[in-house]
């Protein structure tokens, strides 16, 4: 299946998780429709990739704004629920969390925020039409344990291949092989679903998730290539892409 990353946005960043990328992402023949969420101070979540705006040169935490505040400075922006609503009986949606809760709510997961914006999710789209990746392990947790509490079938995916650099060597080392042999991240944080970036997926990743059950999900594969292996039969489950309509010429081509 195919996935329109950043609601298919293509090379032009300015149209990144943008009402004009979605409604374009809504008309082609794709499965789903990926789409970063950060969510702001007063608890609104809107889809935006970093988790800052910039003003005169300075970094402003998106956590530190209202809407009314944000929607002022951002020179572009979707509400999470307007976008959720746009896709209800359209297109699933592939929604990736881009923030995390104080640690003190983890105790509890139905406290988190990753847990919220999975109800919002539930509530408008329903059970079996959207899922929830993030790079966090214990926002994977949180929203797992919640769905099982409540009873959902819910695909729920961790994300390897997480930017390092900003990240000491040491550090960085040490993260890239718990994504190349990420068994033990898996176990914890419970996700049932793989989501790698494509380059470490060929290494390591896809033999894992095959050798266990899980679907796997690809970011993010543009190139003919590499579009043409992950699309081939029992690749992947999902991938993810910003050139959708290249993806769907591959799919259909005889």
């Amino acid at each position: 299946m195919i996935s329109a990353h950043r609601c298919g946005a293509g090379s032009d960043l300015d149209l990144e998780n943008t009402r004009a990328a979605l409604d374009r992402a809504l008309t082609l023949d794709v499965d789903y429709v990926e789409f970063d969420v950060q969510r702001l101070g007063d608890g609104t979540f809107v889809l935006f990739h970093d988790d800052f705006v910039e003003l005169d040169g300075h970094h402003v935490p998106m956590a530190d704004l209202t809407f009314e505040q944000f929607s002022g400075m951002a020179d572009h922006f979707m509400r999470y629920d307007d976008v959720l609503a746009a896709l209800k009986g359209v297109k699933h949606a592939h929604i990736d969390l881009k923030f995390v809760s104080p640690e003190s709510a983890y105790v509890n997961p139905e406290s988190t925020y990753e847990v919220a914006a999975t109800e919002q999710a539930l509530e408008i789209l329903g059970a079996g039409q959207f899922i929830i990746t993030t790079l966090e392990d214990q926002s994977v947790r949180a929203v797992r344990d919640w769905a099982d509490g409540a009873g959902l079938d819910l695909l729920v995916g961790l994300s390897l291949g997480r930017d390092t650099a900003d990240m000491s060597l040491v550090e960085a080392v040490r993260t890239r092989l718990s994504e190349f042999f990420p068994g033990a991240r898996i176990r914890g944080s419970r996700a049932n679903l793989v989501v790698c970036h494509q380059r470490i997926a060929r290494y390591t990743v896809a033999r894992f998730a095959r050798r266990r059950g899980l679907p796997l999900l690809v970011w993010t594969v543009d190139e003919p290539e590499a579009l043409a292996y992950w699309l081939a039969p029992d690749a992947a489950w999902l991938v993810t892409t910003n050139y959708p309509e290249r993806a769907i010429g591959l799919v259909k081509a005889p």
